[in-house]
This record gives structure tokens, sequence and C-alpha cells, in this order.
């Protein structure tokens, strides 16, 4: 494989941003990566160097040729767990919290909330804890 090398507006950015200001940690890794790339060590050397796998400076190196200084040097976002439960099944959950407790209740528990919601469609795998941070939310006074 050919040498990479940075143009000299890049290494004197990747030298004043491992110098100056916050960064994480992550971030600075990658822009001691790059710069020992350009001076012409080898994976196996700057992995050793920085400590790091061999893994994430080919990474490193592939993000700068694809996408560019700017993408190899940031985090790539991360969707996330995607929501379990629509708008509308939360309104459910608020509006049952709502209603008359049952019989010989003073008022819903959570406990209570995961049960009787459970035997709804939609809500097999709730718990209290989903139910606790749902309310939390829905408790909220924006006006």
């Amino acid at each position: 494989m050919k040498k990479m090398k940075l143009t000299e507006k890049e290494v004197k950015h990747l030298k004043e941003f491992t110098k100056k200001g916050k960064k994480s940690a992550r971030s600075l890794t990658r822009a001691h990566i790059l710069l020992l790339v350009h001076n012409g060590e080898k994976e196996t050397k700057i992995a050793e160097i920085l400590n790091i796998s061999r893994a994430t400076v080919s990474n490193v190196k592939k993000r700068y040729r694809e996408e560019g200084l700017k993408s190899a040097l940031a985090e790539k976002s991360r969707p996330g767990q995607p929501k379990k439960y629509t708008e509308r099944q939360k309104a459910e959950i608020i509006a049952q919290a709502c209603t008359k407790p049952p019989d010989g209740r003073k008022r819903w528990s959570l406990v209570l909330l995961a049960e009787e919601m459970r035997r709804k469609g939609g809500f097999e795998t709730i718990n209290r804890e989903t139910i606790r941070l749902i309310l939390k939310k829905a408790k909220r006074n924006l006006g």
C-alpha cells in the first residue's frame, strides 16, 4: 500500500488540534495516528506507540481516505436502542394512571400499573421501571 501523505494545511491543523483546547481522548488519539502515518510510521509501530490496536489505526486511515480529515477526527453518530413504545402507548399508560385505582387501593402503584398494562395488547414486556420513566417524563409542567 502506498504511503498516505497529508497536506501542509492538514498537518498544521492536526498539530494545533493536539495542542489547544479541550478534546476527547479518542479525537486526540486519531489526530496522533494521522500525524504518525504522515511521518511514515508503520501501522504496527503506531499501535505500539499509542497503545491501541492495529485495527484502530487502519480504521482511522480508511476514514481519512474515504471521508476526509474532519470525519476521521470526529465520532460517528450512534442511533442507540430503538424506542419500545409509541407516543400513543405512552399516553395510554398515563391515562391508565389517571383512572380510579382498583378496589381496596388508594392509588395506583407502579407494580399495579405494570400488571394492568400487561393484560392489554402491546404491553406484554412492560415493567415498573419503564412505567416510572414514562410517568416521570409526563410529570413535567412546561406551561
